[in-house]
C-alpha cells in the first residue's frame, strides 16, 4: 500500500522553495505582523488535565516555570484540543482541518497515516524559510508510510513514530529521521535512556543548531500519559524518581504523576534558559498546550488532583473535560503578559495562525482561522462560525459535538438525543437544556450534519445494541 519517496521526489516536498501550489491555498495578504519572523516551540503534553497547572488552578502538582510563562504571557481559557484522544487531536494540529474533514479521525485502525495530499504546518511554514523539527509521540505515520515527520515538512525528527510504542517510557530503539536508535541501556544494562529525558536533550540540541535562522519545533512530550508496562499498576506512571513528592502521604501512583508533571515543567524551565542564553528569548513565540483530557484508564484517579478542574468529563469523552485543554503563549513584547483571554478556539486554528505570523498569505481550504489577532492582543474580526468534534466511529459508539457561541451540543451515540448546554451558566455540563431551546438545538443538529464529511477509513460502526 505504501511506498517510499524517491530522493528526488523527497526533496521536492520538503524544499524551502516548494511550489505554493502545494500548499492550502492561499488568499490576499497578511495582516500586519512583526517584521522579524519569530522561531516558534510547540510543547504539547500527553493527557494533562485543564487543572494540572498552578496558573489554571493546581494546588498540589508544583509547575513553577509554567506558571511563570503564563505570568509572562497569555494564558487561555478556552482553547480545544482536535479531539478527545491524541492521534485525531494531533492530526487537526498538524494540517488545520476539524475531525469532521480530518484524515485521522480515531487511533483506531491504526494503519490510517498521513498522505502525500495532506499538508501540515511545516510544510507552510518551510514557505517562510523556517528550518523544521519534530521530537517526540508521532502518531501520523509508521515506518514505510506516507505519513512519517520527514515525508510531511520536517527536516528533522527524533522520537516515536508509532503512538502504541510511545506508551513506553523505557524502550527498546526510537527514531531519529530514517534511522533506527537502538537504546541499549534499557535492554537490562546499568544506565536506562528515559525518553523524556532524551526528547529534551534532543530540543536543547535543536535550538542550539538552528540559533542562526527561524526554526519551528515541535516537542511533544509523552507525559503524563500511563504506560503500557503495566497500566494497572502504580508502575502505570512511570518517572525515574517521586522527587518532590516522595514524604508526601499520597498513594505511589499519585505521586508518579505529579512526579511526571513538575518532571516536564522543569525541562520546559531549561528550554526556556536556553532560549535567553542564546539570545533568543524576546523573538520565540512559545505555545503550551495538552493533546487531549486528563486520562482515567489508568490507577491514577482524575479526582485526586482535580486533574479535569470545573470541567465534566475526560479523555474520550466530548465534554469539556476531555477537550478543553491548557494554553499558554508567550512572546515578549508581542503577546500581552499576565493577560488571561477567554477567546475560544481550536487547535486547527494553529497552522493558520502561525503562518500568518510568518508573514504568509492567508490560507484557504482549511477549516481553522488564524487567531494572530487575538495572540497579539489586537480585535479578532474573523471568527468560526462553530467547533466541531467527534470520536469512536468504528468503536460502535460515534458520537458529535459542536459548540456554537456559548451553546454545546452533544449526541453520545448513534440515534441518542442532542444534549444541550449553557456553557456561560454550566461550565460542568450539568443541566441538559435541549428541551428548553428547541430552535438552539435545531440549529446544531443541522450543524452537526454539515461539519461531518463520512471517511471511507472509518466506516461508523453501528451501536452494539441494535
Amino acid at each position: 500500500m505504501y511506498r517510499s519517496l524517491t530522493r528526488r521526489e523527497f526533496l521536492g516536498r520538503t524544499a524551502t522553495g516548494v511550489a505554493l501550489a502545494a500548499l492550502p491555498e492561499m488568499a490576499g495578504h497578511a495582516e500586519a505582523v512583526p517584521a522579524a519572523k519569530p522561531n516558534i516551540i510547540l510543547i504539547l503534553a500527553d493527557d494533562l488535565g485543564y487543572g494540572d497547572l498552578g496558573c489554571y488552578g493546581q494546588s498540589q502538582i508544583e509547575t513553577p516555570n509554567l506558571d511563570r510563562l503564563a505570568q509572562e504571557g497569555t494564558r487561555f481559557t478556552q482553547c480545544y484540543s482536535g479531539s478527545p484522544v491524541c492521534a485525531p487531536s494531533r492530526c487537526c494540529l498538524m494540517t488545520g482541518m476539524h475531525n469532521g474533514h480530518g484524515r485521522i479521525r480515531d487511533n483506531l485502525p491504526h494503519e490510517i497515516w498521513l498522505q502525500p495530499d495532506d499538508r501540515t504546518v511545516a510544510e507552510v511554514l518551510k514557505q517562510a524559510g523556517y528550518h523544521t523539527g519534530a521530537i517526540g509521540k508521532w502518531s501520523l505515520g509508521n515506518p514505510g508510510s506516507w505519513g512519517v515527520a520527514n515525508y510531511q515538512g520536517f527536516d528533522y525528527f527524533y522520537g516515536h513514530l508509532d503512538q502504541d510504542q510511545a506508551h513506553f517510557y523505557y524502550p527498546d530503539y526510537l527514531w531519529e529521521n530514517d534511522k533506527v536508535v537502538h537504546l541499549t541501556g534499557n535492554r537490562g544494562g546499568q544506565t536506562k535512556d528515559y525518553t523524556c529525558d532524551l526528547f529534551t536533550e534532543k530540543a536543547l540540541a535543536f535550538i542550539r543548531d538552528n540559533k542562526q535562522s527561524p526554526f519551528v519545533l515541535s516537542l511533544a512530550y509523552t507525559w503524563p500519559h500511563w504506560s503500557d508496562y503495566d497500566h494497572e499498576t502504580p508502575e502505570s506512571l512511570i518517572v525515574p524518581d517521586d522527587a518532590t513528592y516522595t514524604d508526601r502521604s499520597w498513594p505511589q501512583v499519585e505521586k508518579n504523576y505529579a512526579a511526571m508533571v513538575t518532571r516536564m515543567d522543569h525541562d520546559v524551565g531549561r528550554l526556556a534558559e536556553l532560549l535567553k542564553e542564546l539570545g533568543l528569548d524576546e523573538n520565540t513565540l512559545v505555545l503550551f498546550t495538552s493533546d487531549n483530557g486528563p486520562s482515567a484508564e489508568a490507577l491514577h484517579s482524575v479526582d485526586f488532583f482535580d486533574s479535569n478542574g470545573p470541567l465534566r468529563g475526560t479523555k474520550r469523552e466530548l465534554y469539556e473535560g476531555g477537550i478543553r485543554v491548557p494554553m499558554i503563549a508567550r512572546w515578549p513584547g508581542h503577546v500581552s503578559a499576565g493577560r488571561e483571554c477567554d477567546e475560544p478556539w481550536a487547535f486547527w486554528d494553529v497552522m493558520p495562525t502561525l503562518a500568518e505570523l510568518a508573514g504568509l498569505p492567508a490560507l484557504t481550504g482549511i477549516d481553522g482561522i488564524s487567531m494572530a489577532p487575538t495572540l497579539l492582543g489586537r480585535d479578532q474580526a474573523q471568527k468560526h462560525e462553530y467547533l466541531y468534534w467527534d470520536y469512536a466511529h468504528v468503536r460502535g459508539t460515534f458520537s458529535q459535538a459542536i459548540r456554537v457561541d456559548n451553546w454545546k451540543g452533544i449526541r453520545n451515540g448513534p440515534g441518542k438525543p442532542l444534549e444541550l448546554y449553557d456553557l456561560v451558566k454550566d461550565l460542568g455540563e450539568t443541566h441538559n437544556v435541549a428541551s428548553e431551546n428547541p430552535e438552539v438545538a435545531a440549529r446544531i443538529e443541522d450543524l452537526i450534519v454539515a461539519a461531518y464529511s463520512p471517511s471511507p477509513d472509518y466506516p461508523i460502526k453501528a451501536p452494539a445494541d441494535t
